[in-house]
């Protein structure tokens, strides 16, 4: 089981999605930089509304990219508006997409939350095959743990897999497993990792996401802050370290890694292919 451990990780990050998003020059970074066997997964501005989501998501399929939108439910209108952004979706050959609740406060329209936008789509007779939720190992800042892992379950029945919010300490990515599996939740989980991001870096991406956004996007989020700025506070290379077990257990059903770019997919994917767990040595 040991010596398997550092394969798995290896096929785990092989399989890894890059989460960007949709801000000037990203397009021309992702055909820069990324393989087209990686997938690409775009984010809904509450600001910016899904057509630009839509939009990015078209012109990277059109590169030959496979991509997942993320339909933040809180941006979704009403059913019809629904049926269209699905329609459209189907006709660039969608297969995946992603429905968190979303930031936009107050909400597009009649959804407050994922559930309303994923049962509508299961009513639709589920028209994509791949259906992710959020998770999240580490405490949301607005919503109770314990409500967080009920919402889960109430999800769970219309989605396929989860994605994981971002996590920095492995003891809580495990113990928060543990609950989601104990809670009678066996979806595959993809879990969220940030790839390789210098805070100022960091503080360049939410510039560009706009102005209001941007405070928003910064200030609900603190603790990553204070991970890329504190000397030693992040290592990738480290957390994976400590993740490993919990990571490659089959018990986890842990089906690949969510990789939040920060729109740096340059760097992260530099870092993937030289990452030591891409390429261990023979068992």
């Amino acid at each position: 089981m040991r010596n398997a451990r550092p394969h798995a990780l290896a096929d785990l990050l092989r399989s890894a999605r890059y989460e960007v998003i949709p801000a000037g020059g990203i397009e021309e970074s992702v055909l820069a930089a990324v393989p087209r066997t990686v997938t690409i997964t775009v984010t809904a501005s509450p600001v910016k509304g899904l057509d630009t989501t839509l939009d990015l998501t078209e012109r990277l399929i059109r590169h030959g990219y496979q991509v997942t939108p993320h339909l933040s439910a809180r941006l979704v209108r009403d059913e019809r508006h629904l049926k269209d952004i699905v329609d459209r979706l189907l006709a660039q050959g969608v297969a995946d997409v992603f429905v968190p609740a979303g930031d936009a406060d107050p909400a597009a329209g009649k959804y407050d939350g994922a559930l309303g936008v994923l049962a509508e789509l299961t009513a639709m007779g589920r028209p994509f095959p791949h259906v992710g939720i959020t998770g999240y190992p580490e405490s949301h800042p607005a919503i109770d743990d314990d409500v967080t892992i009920q919402a889960m379950w109430d999800k769970h029945v219309h989605a396929t897999y989860i994605v994981s919010n971002l996590c920095f300490d492995h003891r809580a990515l495990g113990h928060w497993i543990t609950r989601v599996r104990r809670r009678g939740v066996s979806l595959p989980i993809m879990v969220g990792i940030a790839g390789p991001v210098e805070r100022t870096k960091l503080l360049k991406v939410a510039a560009k996401i706009g102005v209001g956004e941007s405070a928003k996007f910064l200030s609900k989020r603190p603790s990553w802050l204070l991970r890329f700025a504190a000397p030693g506070g992040y290592n990738l290379d480290r957390l994976l370290d400590r993740c490993t077990p919990v990571l490659t257990d089959p018990w986890s059903r842990v089906a690949g890694l969510h990789v939040f770019t920060f729109n740096q997919v340059a760097e992260t994917e530099r870092w993937r292919q030289r990452a030591p767990h891409m390429n261990p040595a023979p068992a």
